[in-house]
């Protein structure tokens, strides 16, 4: 969370670094489901700093994170006693809204917790203001964490907050390249195009997106699987949605035991498989499909993210990464902004690099 944003001048401690970095990882267990709701975690520490008790939200409908963390400290002898003056960590400011549950603030205040540490801030109006309550009560809010970790705690949530402003899915786009921009060279032929390092890295992206979005093209001519695996091949446990678009008829996708549920939308308008995807908690989709596909999002101006893995190899003709943009002239060029470049390990000692870029909301300077 920015620093400024609680009224205490306390800083964290050394044990509370450590115990957000815990309940950082809880919040992400990979057997939590994505969707509408938040990953938070909660670590609640006794006085001497040791840990009390940890826990997390796992989805719509089940216990918040310091509800869950309570629950168990609870059922520790002493519990009561050891719970006033405790010290609760946790990923996401205290919800003050009865919903499903009842208030978290309400929770902490009734167990006796007389410090509460949060990495951000909740941006949902209708469940903010715990940070204030908690204030109020006379509870010392520390909300300046290492930036690490706030950069952490925002970007396990990023597609919920997106959803949050803009009522529909994160979208990322993800394509592999060559160094000339093709995707296949000219017999269609792409595999592969990028080393193992990279499709690794896809199959670890599918795995934090709710949704893996391809088009009717693609389903016919790849007959892709849509899941996440692992390098041997097994599945992780939490697999996407696997969503096919477009009017033309597309065969099944193949069936995978353990893989996610297949749906075919049959439309070509970018906006509407959005709002079927978000109307089904769908927070984050990944784009797979190809240059048409990739294309018809760029022009509606729904790609939030570009993830670009680039081999440093040329095939001079062959599909390009992105179909026709209706750009006629530099002037209306798409301008991106480049947030990050890495790169990766392949066979015989070359480099893939990895581009992750977003498209710019102001012009480029001239």
């Amino acid at each position: 969370m920015d620093p400024g944003t609680t009224q205490d001048a306390a800083r964290i401690t050394p044990a509370e670094i450590a115990a957000l970095r815990r309940a950082l990882e809880i919040a992400a267990d990979p057997a939590v489901p994505l969707g509408p709701n938040p990953r938070v975690g909660c670590v609640l520490l006794a006085a001497d700093g040791t840990i009390l008790a940890e826990g997390h939200h796992r989805g719509a409908g089940t216990a918040h994170a310091e509800a869950d963390a309570l629950a168990r400290a609870r059922e520790l002898p002493g519990a009561p006693a050891a719970l006033r003056g405790a010290t609760a960590v946790v990923t996401l400011e205290p919800c003050d809204h009865t919903g499903r549950t009842a208030p978290c603030t309400q929770a902490l205040l009734e167990a006796g917790i007389a410090r509460v540490v949060i990495a951000r801030r909740d941006p949902n109006p209708q469940a903010a203001g715990g940070i204030d309550r908690l204030h109020a009560a006379g509870v010392e809010v520390v909300g300046d964490v290492p930036a690490e970790l706030a950069a952490t705690a925002a970007a396990l949530n990023r597609g919920w907050e997106h959803g949050l402003v803009h009522a529909r899915p994160l979208v990322t786009a993800k394509t592999a390249l060559t160094l000339d921009g093709r995707a296949a060279a000219a017999d269609g032929t792409s595999r592969w195009i990028t080393g193992p390092a990279a499709r690794e890295e896809v199959h670890r992206l599918r795995t934090t997106c709710d949704a893996v979005l391809v088009g009717t093209g693609t389903a016919r001519s790849d007959r892709p699987t849509l899941t996440a695996r692992r390098p041997d091949g097994t599945l992780h446990p939490r697999q996407p949605l696997r969503v096919v678009m477009g009017t033309s008829e597309a065969p099944d996708l193949p069936a995978v035991d353990g893989a996610g549920e297949a749906l075919h939308l049959p439309t070509r308008d970018p906006s509407a498989v959005l709002a079927t995807l978000f109307d089904r908690g769908i927070r984050h989709v990944l784009l797979e499909g190809g240059p048409t596909l990739a294309a018809a999002f760029l022009r509606a101006g729904l790609v939030d993210e570009l993830i670009v893995h680039l081999a440093p190899t040329l095939l001079g003709a062959g599909r390009p990464g992105v179909a026709d943009l209706g750009i006629t002239t530099l002037a209306q060029r798409l301008d991106l902004e480049l947030t990050d470049v890495a790169s990766l390990p392949t066979p015989g000692g070359a480099r893939d690099l990895r581009l992750t870029l977003r498209p710019r909301t102001t012009p480029a300077p001239a």
